[in-house]
């Protein structure tokens, strides 16, 4: 029944610029998600899993993770992990650079509003390439969205970064984003629709010098993940993020 419906809402949908799903719209697309990521064991992946594929979609109200969000306050954080050596990276497309650093200094010195003039190689950022074995002890309270994809096994990747940062234009394979503190926006293109980027410009400059020349036929799919909301990316999609706030988030790749 799922993947029928899903079959029959096959038109390109514009996530609203900047804003919020409508409930209704959030419906339409929560049954889209069940069509494509199906839960484990249900029998349902070859009902409608080929639409994991074609759509990205929001989800709210699956899990409650309020009691991760309550352990992923600063003061919690700092008393729990402040002297963890943690490995970041340059907010580029292709993140060669890599530093270590104690998680503290990071909050204290590096976690501040980005400077639109900077470049994304000069810009580190707190997400991914890290053992995140030493904090098990967070993320056995983080529950993520509840279905997956056949033949794939989930995995975690934590991050906190300033209001202004993230990362620019980029493509892998798909999962999840949950925002826990802040706000995340993303603006997204399929994998056939190559953006205009540079690969060295944060997201905020191309914000600011790319994407208001954009035709209408050339702007992404956009939208704004608060917190308690998740983000489903498929495969292969194009996609750029910026933090509105000092943001804290998790991603569960698929893959």
């Amino acid at each position: 029944m799922a993947g029928g419906r899903a079959q029959g809402s096959r038109r390109a949908v514009r996530l609203p610029e900047g804003g919020r799903l409508m409930a209704q719209a959030s419906q339409l697309l929560a049954l889209w998600a069940l069509a494509a990521v199906a839960l484990p064991g249900s029998g349902a992946e070859g009902d409608g899993g080929w639409y994991a594929f074609v759509k990205p979609v929001i989800l709210q109200g699956l899990t409650d993770n309020s009691r991760f969000r309550a352990l992923c306050s600063r003061e919690r954080l700092l008393a729990s992990f402040g002297d963890r050596v943690v490995r970041l990276s340059t907010a580029n497309t292709y993140s060669y650079h890599k530093v270590d650093l104690p998680f503290q200094e990071y909050v204290e010195q590096l976690l501040h509003p980005q400077d639109p003039t900077s470049l994304g190689n000069d810009t580190l950022y707190f997400f991914g390439d890290n053992n995140f074995t030493e904090w098990a002890s967070l993320f056995r309270h983080y529950s993520p969205p509840p279905f997956g994809l056949l033949g794939t096994a989930p995995a975690y990747s934590f991050g906190i970064a300033g209001a202004g940062s993230g990362v620019p234009f980029h493509w892998h394979g798909p999962g999840y984003s949950e925002v826990i503190y802040g706000r995340k926006r993303w603006f997204l293109y399929p994998p056939e629709k190559t953006p205009e980027f540079h690969p060295n410009k944060t997201t905020l400059a191309w914000l600011r010098d790319t994407y208001p020349a954009l035709p209408p036929s050339a702007r992404p799919l956009e939208c704004t993940i608060r917190a308690g909301e998740v983000l489903y990316f498929p495969d292969r999609w194009w996609h750029a993020t910026l933090n509105l706030d000092t943001s804290v988030f998790i991603s569960t790749f698929l893959g």
